[in-house]
């Protein structure tokens, strides 16, 4: 089946690739240091933990950053050097794994883990805007919701079967393979992203002092900065998914718990769950594109705001099983119509020349936004709540179904807010000037002296 067009096509067989190794190697990295190097310590789950505090560091510091050099530089040939870095480094830690037992201490192990997780993520920051930037070159506007969808349900797909496969690579054929399977995903990833061949782009003007050492970087990273704050509809869309990813890690962080003390079912079944709202992502990614092509990304976008957060209330408040399943796979369908809204919207808004920074901004407060979700439901469940019960007008209220209420209820404000905010805005930006054509993009000028919208 074509995909879109070649060029798409050979990105979405590397994303496939790449992705699914991601997955294998985070929850490999997990059980490996959980269960192997730390076993029977008392900090173990401190040390896993680790690993999305390191996650956080590296996207956070770098990820601003690298957005001014994804504009800068070849998008292609800047996701090509990205996938070489994260190959070696992967392959550097598989060579140390391969080693006899005892010939790196378990301590020089777990420094060597988590500096290949840092730079990675380091990588990723580089790797990610300019794969963002390339979809806009290489796939028409009209067919720009579609790719989105594709490319969330391929995430989605990677994301149920990645996991399943970590724990029996690790414990029957060893942590090493799992290792090498991911440094080779990367090469399979480069592969398919020599093959690109994106359209000639036209140069397009440098913004002031571009290029002249430390002032011109300033410049470009400023530039970048006063788009997003100009722009109504980033600013919005930067809100609401900082929003969005609070309510769904509070969700993602407590789950396990909300199996056993509201569902009364075994720990067990908390991948199932997982794997549940999977196969939601997959179908509503696929159904919203041709949403999309009805109603118009925006609508949809703040129209799956409301319907997850109205989902992830209703799921709070359930005591069974099997309900769970049902209602996390439909909460699953307005979560990925969000995601796949996302990327036409900011193709539409955001000028090529500064795609890169843009995008390199909205992953730090994505980030932000997950770490907030994840410390505020640990301190709420295990400090405030810890013992909360409450039953006003017959409504049993607990610890963990409280937060989660809560968390939908952020969801819902957020879908509310850009429901108006993304309505009555206007953008500012050069392309609605009469002749200018968007799919060539604009030069670091275009951003418009007109203030907010």
């Amino acid at each position: 089946m074509m995909l879109i067009n070649h060029d798409y096509r050979r990105l979405w067989a590397g994303q496939l690739v790449s992705q699914s190794g991601d997955f294998v190697f985070s929850t490999t990295l997990s059980l490996w240091i959980g269960t192997v190097l730390l076993k029977n310590t008392s900090y173990a789950p401190a040390g896993v933990s680790a690993l999305v505090a390191v996650v956080a560091v590296g996207t956070l510091t770098v990820g601003p950053l690298a957005g001014v050099f994804v504009d800068r530089w070849d998008r292609r040939r800047t996701m090509l050097a990205a996938d070489l870095a994260r190959a070696a480094l992967v392959a550097v830690l598989t060579v140390l794994a391969f080693l006899p037992v005892g010939t790196v201490p378990e301590t020089g192990l777990l420094v060597a883990a988590y500096s290949t997780v840092l730079l990675t993520t380091c990588a990723a920051q580089f790797f990610n805007p300019a794969r963002f930037a390339l979809i806009g070159d290489v796939v028409g506007s009209q067919d720009r919701a579609r790719a989105a969808g594709i490319g969330q349900a391929t995430q989605a797909i990677a994301g149920i079967a990645g996991p399943p496969l970590a724990a029996p690579l690790l414990f029957t054929i060893g942590v090493q393979w799992a290792l090498l399977l991911n440094s080779l995903s990367f090469l399979a990833s480069f592969a398919a992203i020599r093959a690109v061949r994106p359209p000639a782009r036209p140069a397009t003007a440098a913004a002031p002092g571009a290029g002249r050492g430390f002032a011109g970087f300033a410049a470009e990273l400023t530039a970048g900065l006063r788009l997003v704050a100009a722009s109504r509809t980033v600013t919005v869309l930067i809100t609401t998914v900082v929003l969005v990813t609070v309510g769904a890690d509070a969700l993602n962080s407590l789950n396990v718990f909300f199996v056993s003390d509201n569902l009364h079912a075994a720990s067990r079944w908390y991948g199932t769950l997982e794997m549940a709202m999977g196969f939601g992502l997959i179908a509503g990614a696929l159904l919203a594109t041709r949403l999309a092509d009805r109603i118009g990304a925006r609508r949809v976008f703040s129209l799956g705001l409301l319907l997850t957060g109205v989902g992830i209330v209703v799921y709070s408040r359930l005591g069974s099983l099997g309900l769970a399943l049902i209602t996390l796979t439909v909460v699953g369908l307005p979560l990925a119509a969000v995601n796949t809204a996302l990327t036409p919207i900011l193709l539409a808004e955001v000028p090529r020349s500064h795609l890169g920074r843009v995008i390199a901004v909205c992953n730090p407060c994505q980030q932000i936004g997950a770490l907030v979700g994840v410390s505020l439901a640990g301190w709420l469940a295990s400090g405030p709540l810890r013992d909360f019960h409450s039953s006003p007008a017959g409504l049993h209220l607990g610890r963990i179904d409280t937060i989660f209420t809560a968390a939908g209820l952020l969801v819902i404000a957020g879908g509310a807010y850009a429901a108006v905010a993304l309505r009555s805005g206007h953008r500012t930006l050069v392309e609605d000037r009469p002749g200018h054509d968007p799919e060539r993009g604009s030069g670091a000028d275009t951003l418009q002296d007109t203030g907010p919208a």
